[in-house]
């Protein structure tokens, strides 16, 4: 069975099943801790980034906060991941929504 295939019609990932230079990761995520945010410039704009640990029933993974994102993602708050990315930091997966994809809350804590 081609796995593209099977994971469309169930869009709902594992922590798991992700793995490096993984894209259009599809997955909802209880947020278990925020880091404290960082400031940069980049091509002379600011911006904000700050590293949260999510997790679901098989694991943990960072996620990477951009921007507004850092402001609307809490402790406790449920959030979907739609078209995701999975990069790899120092040897440790990090997922992030990417230029591509977007993150939303689902439940506020």
């Amino acid at each position: 069975m081609d796995n593209k295939i099977s994971r469309k019609k169930n869009l709902k990932m594992k922590i798991n099943e992700l793995k490096p230079r993984m894209g259009n990761v599809e997955i909802e995520l209880e947020v278990a801790s925020v880091g404290e945010p960082r400031e940069f410039e980049k091509y002379g704009k600011a911006g904000k980034v700050a590293t949260a640990k999510v997790k679901d029933d098989t694991g943990e993974i960072d996620l990477s906060l951009w921007n507004e994102q850092v402001d609307e993602v809490k402790t406790g708050d449920k959030v979907k991941i739609s078209n995701g990315y999975v990069s790899e930091w120092q040897g440790n997966m990090q997922l992030t929504a990417g230029k591509f994809g977007t993150l939303t809350v689902v439940k506020k804590e």
